[in-house]
């Protein structure tokens, strides 16, 4: 666990959910967003085990959230059927702090300003635990698929290009 001064939002709300976790933390350059294939190299961790969380607007103008493999690519499509919408989009880079409350390189799937209605790609079922985003650039976070999916309520779907 980090020392209490070096806790994020994120692992604060992982602490009062009672959720076990690992957390890490990488080199980067100020405000800089490093990607994730970098961040996994620099962890020393597998790239199928280090997550991206994408932000979306679907064509009924709500929000929604993705959450797929570093080296991997969100399949609009089916991440549009996962959510029953029309279709997805992503999301300008300068809006993600207005939605999410965070920044580009720091956005995580748990302490967004709202819960949006969250997806995660469902080859983190078959891993023991993923690594993704601890809210702040320079933090990623490990628990298992299971405690994300209950704690944020997301479900799992297979929303990643083949």
């Amino acid at each position: 666990m980090a020392k209490k001064n070096d806790k994020t939002n994120v692992m604060r709300i992982l602490d009062q959910a009672n959720i076990p976790y690992r957390h890490y933390t990488y080199s980067h350059k100020g405000n800089e967003a490093v990607d994730g294939v970098s961040v996994a190299e620099q962890l020393g961790q597998p790239l199928e085990q280090v997550f991206k969380t994408l932000v979306t607007r679907g064509h009924s103008k709500d929000y929604f959230v993705f959450v797929i493999p570093v080296v991997a690519e969100l399949d609009l499509k089916a991440a549009a059927r996962s959510v029953e919408e029309k279709s997805v989009e992503m999301i300008h880079v300068a809006e993600i702090n207005k939605i999410t409350g965070y920044i580009r390189g720091g956005c995580s799937p748990i302490g967004m300003k709202k819960q949006y209605r969250t997806v995660i790609d469902s080859t983190a079922q078959s891993l023991d635990t993923m690594i993704y985003s601890g809210g702040k650039i320079g933090y990623q976070v490990e628990t298992s698929p299971t405690d994300l999916s209950r704690l944020i309520g997301a479900s799992f779907a297979d929303i990643t290009k083949k």
